[in-house]
């Protein structure tokens, strides 16, 4: 059994040694050292056989790879010096054999090599023949005619080749003598040979002793106690047919299957003929283990498995005793071969595994070493190996059965983190047989992805008067990388809105990515602004992508209406005249009002109280025109107070109240206009007017140059100073109302010479609604439109200058202007496309100004109750014009009845068009 487990042992070890050599590979080592040096006994130098400096020996990271489950060896990484590791037995390692070796692998990395190293392990002499048992009893008949031979038992011994058993010596005695016969450590033999004729009735037993005597230096020697009984006399002794027996038997054949039968005869009659059939167990080998024979018939069956790869051949030794008294023996000997059956299924080792692999690792990257064993001969024996599956890895071929599997193609660990790796092993027995082994792969993280956001733009509504240190929004990107390749920090790019650097409008946490406000939005200053968030990693290097964040303040109802010029609000009372012979819906006065927010917050309507009784008035909810109801009575008073509160549409609804005192005057001689007197006719002329005259020209000749000169400078500039600057503007909408955004507290008011009655405009918004426009004067003088207003005409060109274009000149009007009665005026089409209300109209002189487009009459009196078609919207815009100061309003031209369009200029030289 002992013999076994060491041979089981050897084989496993020997299989197991790695002899794997790479596509670097330059040479093999060969080296010898004898079993039981002490550790740390130099074997050789493999940097030196290599031709290997010292000094490349600190970056090539020379070390050993072994198959084995013990390292016996080791390398010193500095000198390069092999050294031993563990104590070798070499009787332990290989049992029962004349060579005796541990394959390893030497690698060096920076490139990578595999360098295969033999290392030969020497026997000593360090064990002793022995006998197994140390004694033995002979019965010999005295009857024995000198030169008859008894068998003796053999000696063994652990150690192999010179250092085994070599000689046998036999204590002196004058009745045997030694035969012995050398044939390899299982096939000699030891036989006592009888010298002289023995006489029971003298010496019935007789002791010797046989010395086993191996060939060390020095040498070791066993004896063995040997007791030789002289019996009676059994005259013949049995003889076989045949001296040696050759039969073969196929590995793993079934319990009981026959292999021969042997025969031996014996010429005694009796019990003397009788012979019984039996095995010799001969060193470790007991033949009864795996066979049986039939004392009687002498038939061998098999017993237990036999393997051929444990062993291909059997020497066998059967004995044929008679039964006599004292009995007779005579042996054979049987050679039995096995034969090899494809039963062992291919080993598949894996060794150096280098997981995880990074996925930048270059194709012929070494990922581990592969080894295909099978234990069967021939082709049972000869092997092959492949891998399965669409996997970015194969195998290389180094020498026979060993491979190196290797990067084939490119890794990408945020598409596959992992690859379970198979291989297949085949032999080409028959039917073939395979294995499969999978191998788990890790991919290790590189920093080969930048952060991205799910969104290139990302808008962001706010409302205005919202708290400082509200969070705004909160950004969030991915990253698909791992752990600190895949931590993402976030950052706001330095940049400027209005001016402003944006890291004092909002900050942004770099962990948690909420952007928090740093300061109140006011939507009348702020409405919009824009920066950009950067998303870093913290791989090496770091790698960052960038989002734009579009934030929106949202307005909301925080401001009241403004009463506009000439009325004030509550407080004070303004003052009205109308004649008493004034007709139903005759004209009174008109409200402007203006509120900074926007939208619906700035929708306003106008609504009328009167005092109980009079029920004389009614005012446009969404002119806030002040009109007649009814004619006047002689029951009706002199004067008439009344309030008009001017509501917008927010929530809560924010208002404002004005107070006008109506006075009826009894003609419309006594009706007089709170301008100037004109006087019907002129002073006469003195010195002293013309040196103001003189002095008149001179300063306005100075002015218009100063003016020529400033508008050639600024409008080199217009570009970058309207980007810089947004237009105030206020604008009517379709339902009559006003919207107002105020950037500047600068009014400028426009009416016309026909007292209260004309139409008031401020021009403070920072830029034109969906429903107005904005004008901008360029260079030559002349007006263009940017944006249009809802209408249901097209723009016709204008001359040269396109559509929407006019020179900037002094605009005439119709004399006949003045004779048109009080109907509701018609339209005209106004060189931005919106409607304007005029009286039939001629075509306005100077330069081509303003051209009539069409012109559509209407009924007199017609629509007196409905909205005046006046109302709808004429497209009040903010005009974008540098010049310089003083303040002041420049009427441009006068429309009939109360309509004027003026142009002023506020304090930013922002020219306001209106009427």
């Amino acid at each position: 059994m002992f013999a076994n487990s060491l041979r089981h042992a050897t084989f496993w070890i020997q299989i197991a040694a790695l002899l794997c050599l790479c596509s670097g590979c330059t040479a093999q080592l060969s080296f010898s050292v004898a079993e039981e040096v002490d550790k740390g006994t130099t074997v050789g130098n493999i940097a030196k056989d290599l031709h290997i400096g010292v000094d490349e020996l600190e970056t090539r990271d020379l070390r050993i790879v072994s198959g084995n489950s013990i390292t016996y060896f080791d390398v010193d990484s500095k000198t390069g010096l092999l050294f031993v590791s563990q104590r070798i037995d070499r009787e332990a390692l290989c049992p029962n054999t004349e060579k005796c070796s541990l394959n390893f692998e030497a690698m060096l990395s920076n490139p990578t090599h595999l360098h295969r190293v033999e290392v030969q392990i020497t026997d000593i002499n360090d064990n002793s023949p022995y006998f197994s048992p140390p004694e033995t009893t002979l019965n010999i008949f005295e009857s024995f005619s000198p030169g008859e031979k008894c068998l003796l038992p053999i000696a063994n011994d652990a150690d192999t080749g010179s250092n085994s058993v070599k000689n046998y010596k036999l204590s002196t005695n004058e009745y045997f003598s030694l035969d012995v016969q050398s044939g390899g450590q299982h096939s000699e033999s030891v036989e006592l040979v009888l010298q002289k004729s023995l006489d029971r009735e003298k010496n019935s037993a007789i002791r010797l002793i046989l010395i086993a005597i191996d060939g060390g230096k020095p040498a070791r020697s066993g004896s063995l106690m040997i007791t030789v009984n002289v019996l009676d006399v059994n005259d013949n002794t049995p003889v076989f047919d045949q001296p040696l027996y050759k039969a073969h038997v196929t590995e793993n054949a079934p319990f009981q299957t026959a292999i021969l039968t042997v025969r031996a005869t014996d010429i005694d009659e009796g019990v003397n003929g009788e012979i019984m059939y039996s095995f010799i167990e001969r060193g470790h080998f007991n033949p009864e283990t795996l066979f049986s024979i039939n004392p009687e018939t002498g038939e061998i069956n098999v017993k237990g498995k036999v393997d051929y790869e444990e062993n291909t051949a059997f020497d066998v030794r059967i004995q044929a005793r008679d039964k006599g008294t004292p009995s007779r023996s005579v042996h054979a000997k049987l050679l039995l071969e096995v034969i090899d059956v494809n039963d062992n299924i291919p080993e598949v080792l894996v060794t150096s595994l280098m997981s995880p692999v990074k996925e930048d690792a270059q194709e012929g990257t070494v990922v581990a070493l592969v080894t295909v064993i099978d234990k069967d001969g021939g082709k049972n024996g000869q092997t092959s190996a492949k891998i399965t599956g669409p996997v970015p890895f194969k195998l290389k071929l180094n020498y026979k059965n060993y491979y190196s599997l290797i990067v084939c193609g490119p890794l990408d660990r945020e598409r596959i983190s992992q690859y379970n790796v198979t291989i297949v092993a085949a032999d080409e027995g028959t039917p073939p047989l395979s294995s499969a082994i999978v191998i788990p792969i890790q991919v290790s993280d590189i920093n080969d992805n930048a952060p991205i956001f799910l969104e290139s733009v990302i808008n962001v509504y706010v409302k205005e008067n919202s708290a400082i240190g509200e969070i705004v929004f909160r950004i969030s990107a991915l990253d698909y990388d791992l752990e600190r390749n895949s931590k993402v920090t976030y950052s706001i790019l330095k940049g400027f809105s209005n001016s402003i650097p944006i890291t004092s409008i909002v900050n942004i946490n770099s962990d948690t990515g909420y952007i928090v406000a740093l300061q109140s939005f006011d939507y009348e200053k702020l409405k919009t602004f824009q920066f950009k968030v950067q998303a870093t990693d913290s791989g090496v290097p770091p790698l960052s992508s960038n989002v734009t964040v579009n934030v929106f303040v949202l307005d909301e109802n925080d401001n009241s209406p403004s009463i506009l010029a000439p009325y004030s609000e509550h407080g004070s009372v303004n003052s009205e005249n109308i004649p008493y012979s004034a007709e139903a819906g005759y004209f009174v006065a008109k409200i402007r009002a203006v509120d900074p927010d926007s939208g619906y917050n700035a929708l306003l309507s106008y609504h009328l109280s009167e005092p109980k009784g009079d029920n004389l008035f009614r005012i446009g909810t969404s002119s806030g025109e002040i009109r007649t109801k009814r004619r006047m009575s002689d029951n009706d008073l002199k004067s008439h107070p009344l309030l008009v509160l001017v509501c917008d549409n927010g929530e809560p609804s924010l208002s404002a109240t004005v107070s006008i005192e109506v006075v009826v005057l009894e003609s419309t001689a006594d009706m007089q206009t709170p301008f100037r007197h004109v006087p019907l006719k002129e002073d006469s002329f003195s010195d002293l007017n013309l040196y103001l005259l003189i002095a008149i020209v001179s300063v306005s000749v100075i002015f218009l140059l100063s003016l020529i000169s400033l508008v050639a400078v600024r409008c080199h500039r217009t570009d970058g100073s309207f980007s810089r600057y947004s237009a105030p503007m206020i604008t009517t909408h379709p339902d009559g109302s006003w919207s107002y955004s105020k950037a500047t507290q600068q009014y400028d008011v426009c009416f016309s010479s026909d007292t209260l009655k004309s139409d008031v405009v401020v021009f403070p918004a920072p830029f034109s609604p969906v429903d107005a426009e904005l004008i901008s004067i360029n260079g030559a003088d002349t007006f263009t439109r940017t944006q249009t207003l809802p209408n249901s005409e097209k723009v016709r060109a204008q001359g040269g200058g396109g559509a929407g274009t006019f020179p900037l000149c002094s605009l005439l009007h119709s004399q006949q202007q003045q004779q048109q009665g009080a109907s509701v005026p018609t339209e005209v089409s106004d060189p931005f496309g919106s409607a304007l209300p005029a009286d039939p109209l001629r075509q306005w002189v100077g330069a081509g100004a303003l051209r009539v487009n069409h012109i559509k009459s209407t009924e007199r009196g017609k629509g007196v109750g409905e909205r005046d078609e006046r109302e709808r919207l004429f497209g009040h815009a903010a005009i974008r014009h540098l010049l310089p100061k003083p303040m002041g309003v420049l009427k441009l031209f006068m429309l009939p009845r109360d309509i004027d369009i003026c142009l002023s200029f506020d304090d930013r030289s922002n020219a306001i068009f209106h009427y």
